[in-house]
């Protein structure tokens, strides 16, 4: 049985100008990582991570730009035009998707819950911290 705040709701979002709207499926509260690598302290990104399945990019794949850098696993998103990201696929979890809760439309989010993710020390914070990469896998 699911605990307070962790069953699943329907979530929509996107960028600034519309042209890119996604659905995700995520509790209403909300765990989210702040990162202090060097492109999440840039862009100042705060993210929750869903599986895959959970997501569901509604319109928009055609004015999507990607950005890599380092490993090339991280795959950031950007709108074309607007240049704004509302979603990523991380290096922490390539098989789902790292989601920017401000890009969320109002309505949904019950509270948001901060954790700090120390990605200036990426290698050992995954190794102390596992259940992070359990994060984008389905649960029975």
């Amino acid at each position: 049985m699911a605990s307070e705040g962790s069953q699943l709701v329907k979530h929509r979002g996107g960028c600034h100008c519309g042209k890119i709207r996604y659905e995700v499926m995520a509790p209403a509260v909300l765990y989210v990582l702040d990162c202090n690598c060097s492109i999440c302290v840039k862009k100042q990104n705060k993210h929750f991570i869903v599986p895959e399945a959970h997501f569901t990019l509604l319109q928009g794949e055609d004015d999507l730009i990607c950005y890599t850098f380092n490993t090339h696993a991280a795959k950031h998103l950007f709108c074309k035009t607007c240049g704004v990201q509302s979603f990523y696929r991380p290096r922490s979890n390539p098989d789902g998707y790292g989601v920017m809760p401000h890009c969320l439309d109002e309505g949904t989010v019950k509270a948001i819950k901060v954790d700090a993710c120390d990605g200036k020390n990426w290698e050992k914070f995954i190794a102390e911290n596992p259940e992070l990469q359990q994060r984008s896998k389905l649960k029975d």
